[in-house]
């Protein structure tokens, strides 16, 4: 079975302003179609995500996955 890469970091809500997902950029569409996209096309719209992250106003409410273990890392040390 081969890997496929994926910008997902277990977020998963969209920013109804934008269309795009808070964690990883990506549009409800391209998320549902992550699987079945070419290679090109999956490396295409990961060339866009950085621009449109950037473009995000607001953030989701519930602590991220990330932000959580970030967090749990400080106050251990």
């Amino acid at each position: 079975m081969t890997t496929i890469e994926s910008p997902c970091i277990l977020v998963c809500s969209i920013d109804m302003k934008t269309g795009y997902c808070f964690g990883c950029g990506r549009t409800r569409d391209e998320i549902g179609a992550w699987l079945t996209m070419t290679p090109e096309a999956r490396r295409r719209v990961m060339g866009e995500l950085p621009a449109r992250l950037a473009t995000v106003e607001r953030r989701p409410r519930r602590e991220t996955r990330r932000a959580r273990m970030a967090r749990e890392r400080g106050s251990a040390g």
